[in-house]
């Protein structure tokens, strides 16, 4: 399995508010979501009117398909009519089999529990270990 990530940074070059430039966000997160199935969020510069920042996410078992989708993102933001592709950069992180691989990861977890999740009577709650918190 590959993680693909992207961030994009747009110049909104006719933007005079905040008003102008959720127009601009609003309409390049639909189409991307829409078209390409990718994950997006304004991550940066939220409150200036000119400048924007998108993480966009994607999950394949292809590397390459990660990097075609992310770069299908970065040309539809390089073609927007009221905005200027500034930067990008994107990144694959692959994962190996189920998860495999991931240090720091759900197995690394399960692992030092003994392989099973940790049940109510594992957690450290700090008070009365017979009664779960409410």
């Amino acid at each position: 399995m590959f993680v693909g990530v992207l961030r994009l940074s747009l110049d909104i070059v006719g933007a005079r508010s905040l008003k102008d430039k959720r127009s601009v966000v609003r309409s390049f997160k639909e189409r991307a979501q829409g078209r390409l199935h990718v994950s997006i969020a304004e991550i940066g510069a939220q409150d200036d009117p000119r400048r924007a920042i998108f993480g966009v996410a994607c999950v394949s078992s292809s590397a390459a398909v990660c990097d075609k989708v992310l770069a299908d993102v970065a040309a539809m933001a390089s073609t927007l009519p009221d905005a200027v592709l500034a930067d990008r950069a994107t990144e694959i992180v692959p994962f190996g089999e189920a998860g495999r691989g991931v240090q720091g990861g759900i197995e690394q977890a399960l692992a030092h529990a003994g392989g099973r999740p940790r049940a109510p009577a594992d957690v450290d709650r700090g008070g009365d270990e017979d009664e779960w918190p409410t």
